[in-house]
Order: C-alpha cells, then structure tokens, then sequence
C-alpha cells in the first residue's frame, strides 16, 4: 500500500515527467511527434491493404459484411498501446539512470513515466478510432465507454509487466531485445490481424489463455459487439487474476533488486 500511496502523492510529477519524456522522445526531427501518431497509422494501413485487399480476410462470421478495418484497428488499438509501453519501461532504469542515482527520489515511479508517455499516444489513437468508425457509418453505442474501462486494464497489465522487466534489464541488459521478440511473436497469438475463427482448434483455448486477448476482443466487445464486460465474468476474473499475479511477482523482484540499482549503473 506504502508504494500505491506514493504513486498518488508523486501523480504530478509522474505526470510531468512522462510529458517530458513524449516530447524528447521526437526532440530534434523535424516533424517531431507527428512522428508518433504516424507510425501506428502507416501499420495499420499496411495490414488493411495486405489482408482485406490482398487476402480478403473476413473477421465476423456473425456480421460477415463488417468493414474489415473497423474490426481491426479495433484490436490494434490496445496492443500499441501495449508494445509501446513495454519496450520503453523495460530499458526505463537505464534512462533514468541519473535519478536513480538520487538517493531521495523514489524510483518506484520511473516505470511509470515510460507508460504515462505511452498513453499520450494511446489517446489520440482512440479518438482517431472512433473517427474512423463515425466515418464508416458506425456510431458508437453506449458501450463503448467500456473502452475506458479496457483501456485501464491494459494499464494496468503494462505497469505489473514493466516492474518485473525493467528491474531485470539493469543486470540482463538483453532483456529490452528479448521483450521486443516476445511482443511481436505475441501480436500474431493473439486475433489481431485475422479471425480467431482461422486458427486450428486446438489452439483457440490457448489464445484465451494470453490476458490481452482479453483486452483486444473487449475493445471489439465494446465498438462492434455491444456486450458489456460483466457479461464475460470468467474472461474478467482470469485477466485481473493474471494482472495481480504478475504485478505481485513484479513488486517482489523490483523491491529485492532496488537496493543494487546504483551498484551495477
């Protein structure tokens, strides 16, 4: 509670610093964070010519006439958010490397400076969204505010990720490579880019089992099917089950290593 209590009383500063860290991030490019809201863009424009105009791939077998890019920047959405978040806080303490040298600041903040960041982005691909959708004929429903609620558990699972990462890449410093590879094999176990439907039976239990394949066919729960959360309890008892687990888990090794940060910086 002590750590959560501290979280709350630094929120300004947290805030500030993640400010700081979404502009120097672009700082020197011409464009400057254009650059940021570009990317997810050309990605997605990417996989929608590739799959809808190349492969024809047809997500809704319940609504097989729904625009396939609605369903897929749907899923998109959160995993950007997601990929962007981990690959800065794994290398976080590194960054930071000056103040956590500083005796008095309270490091436990640092990962989440990097998600913080992460989240500017995020905001402006949710609007950018539901643009799209309104374009499309689509008007939200009611339900979509649960996109909010989604978007907090994504935050969520970010912050208890990071914890563990970040503490580990200052002593394994091949831990930012290793988290990039496992964030892209991930992206194509999850139904990002093409139907669950497509994938052999035997694997459709083990999609379930990723906590973001929670997070993505929420948002899509949210924007396309019109079902509230509530109504997937077992989905939702699972993916909060696995976020405190590894929050948990993320806690203990950042505590344990803390004290050594300085030593090996």
């Amino acid at each position: 509670m002590g750590n959560l209590r501290d979280i709350v009383q630094n929120r300004k500063m947290i805030l500030r610093l993640a400010l700081n860290d979404f502009k120097t991030k672009f700082a020197g490019s011409y464009f400057g964070v254009i650059w940021a809201f570009a990317q997810p863009i050309v990605i997605v424009s990417i996989y929608w010519i590739v799959f809808e105009k190349g492969l024809k791939s047809r997500p809704l077998e319940e609504m097989p006439d729904f625009p396939y890019l609605l369903w897929l920047i749907a899923g998109m959405c959160p995993w950007f958010f997601l990929n962007d978040a981990l690959n800065t806080s794994t290398n976080c303490l590194i960054d930071y490397s000056y103040i956590v040298k500083k005796m008095k600041f309270n490091i436990d903040i640092i990962p989440l400076i990097k998600i913080f960041s992460a989240a500017f982005v995020h905001c402006f691909f949710i609007a950018l969204v539901l643009a799209v959708y309104i374009l499309y004929g689509k008007y939200p429903a009611i339900e979509a505010i649960q996109i909010f609620y989604y978007s907090f558990g994504v935050f969520c699972f970010s912050v208890a990720v990071a914890y563990f990462t970040s503490a580990i890449n200052v002593f394994f410093r091949d831990m930012t490579q290793i988290v990039g590879i496992i964030l892209q094999y991930a992206m194509w176990v999850i139904p990002i880019m093409i139907s669950e439907n497509t994938y052999p039976a035997f694997m459709k239990p083990i999609l379930k089992l990723n906590p973001m394949y929670y997070i993505v066919e929420g948002y899509r729960d949210a924007l396309i099917r019109h079902v509230w959360f509530w109504e997937r309890p077992l989905r939702t008892l699972y993916f909060w089950g696995v976020v405190l687990v590894v929050f948990v888990i993320g806690r203990v090794v950042f505590n344990k290593m803390k004290p050594h940060f300085t030593d090996v910086m």
